[in-house]
């Protein structure tokens, strides 16, 4: 989804088509309603005009919404539409409902464009039967593309594989979901895992050619230099789950930050899309290198106070500086234990700085103890 988007268009072009479409517009939070020049005088004053033929209004919008619905037939929206369509990674959703609304129809990018959340509750609203067609939904299996996306996981290649492990899981062959890190709850806990899929914690004795395909939710990069052959066989997830806990002189400039940041990952194997969190102590909560790299990227911004960050233990050295300035023995690693529930630094602190005359950064990270999942249950479950 593209943030710039506007949520909902609506087009009608028949008069029960109206009556369907404005009992959308107004019960969808900022829909805006498309209504062709015959029936514009009954819609809702804020509707506006349809043209015909469609193209010029289509040109226009198509690419402003997240989600186009079509109170029209699926064929002639087919061919409407086909001269806009990019790829599944950008379009937009699009939905049919039949003239007598009847059924809410899923088109176009039902996955990465959230078509079929779409399809559910537009359905939902109208009380109809809502038409979703891809196979994972269908089957009640993983949906590999957008897989754990609810809680904020990306996917480490938006190409790599998918098409593979998409076929696998909906033709229940062997594949087993490996999850290092991130939340146990990317597959329902009271349900277990789909037919034909096996879960461990670890990569640990796995054997790539024992499965069609391994799913892995990680935050570590170094799985193509370390096992090759586990990493050509799999489609790799990134939870958001390392915190970073950060220390810096007054003033720092954001470049130096993030360039430190960036050079601490790499050492360390660990992958920036996995970044949850930035922590620190009270005394930086303005500091505009912090602030302004949080935006950046979305990550929160945490403080704590120094007798907070004063109790935290586990940190592997103490800071004269730190206590001389901001009170505390410890900011970047007590801050990053603090925020992530951890007992042990994933990285203990690293200094960085950028010239001999320049700023201080330290850089401290700990991975989220997120819980275990529950036992899996599935027909085709073995010990791995």
């Amino acid at each position: 989804m593209i943030q710039s988007r506007k949520p909902y268009a609506i087009y009608v072009i028949t008069k029960h088509g109206l009556k369907t479409g404005t009992k959308l517009f107004r019960s969808l939070k900022e829909a805006e309603l498309f209504v062709s020049p015959k029936f514009i005088s009954e819609a809702p004053k804020e509707s506006k005009l349809l043209s015909l033929p469609m193209e010029p209004t289509l040109r226009e919008s198509f690419m402003e919404y997240d989600c186009h619905i079509f109170v029209i037939s699926v064929g002639a929206v087919v061919r409407m539409v086909a001269p806009f369509l990019v790829s599944k990674k950008t379009d937009p959703a699009v939905l049919c409902i039949d003239d007598q609304a009847k059924f809410t129809i899923c088109v176009l990018s039902g996955h990465v464009g959230r078509g079929n959340f779409f399809t559910q509750k537009i359905s939902d609203l109208l009380e109809n039967i809502p038409v979703i067609t891809t196979a994972s939904d269908v089957s009640g299996t993983l949906t590999v593309d957008i897989l754990g996306r609810e809680l904020g996981w990306s996917l480490e290649d938006q190409d790599r594989n998918i098409t593979r492990a998409c076929a696998a899981v909906v033709n229940e062959t062997k594949v087993l979901f490996v999850q290092e890190t991130g939340e146990p709850n990317f597959w329902p806990l009271e349900k277990g895992l789909p037919k034909g899929v096996e879960y461990s914690l670890s990569l640990e004795n796995v054997d790539p050619e024992d499965y069609e395909i391994l799913l892995i939710a990680s935050d570590r990069t170094d799985i193509k230099t370390t096992t090759p052959e586990i990493y050509s066989n799999s489609v790799i997830y990134r939870p958001k789950s390392l915190i970073l806990g950060l220390g810096c002189d007054k003033g720092i400039p954001t470049e130096v930050v993030e360039n430190g940041i960036t050079k601490v990952l790499k050492e360390y194997n660990l992958s920036f899309e996995s970044i949850k969190s930035i922590a620190s102590v009270d005394a930086k909560k303005a500091e505009p290198a912090f602030l302004e790299i949080s935006e950046k990227y979305g990550w929160e911004f945490t403080t704590f106070s120094a007798e907070k960050l004063n109790q935290v233990e586990g940190i592997s050295e103490t800071s004269k500086a730190a206590s001389e300035y901001v009170g505390t023995r410890s900011v970047s690693e007590a801050a990053a234990l603090l925020l992530s529930g951890s007992e042990k630094l994933l990285v203990t602190k690293q200094k960085y700085k950028e010239t001999e005359a320049g700023k201080n950064l330290t850089v401290a990270i700990a991975r989220i103890q997120f819980a275990t999942r529950p036992e899996i249950r599935s027909e085709s479950l073995e010990k791995v």
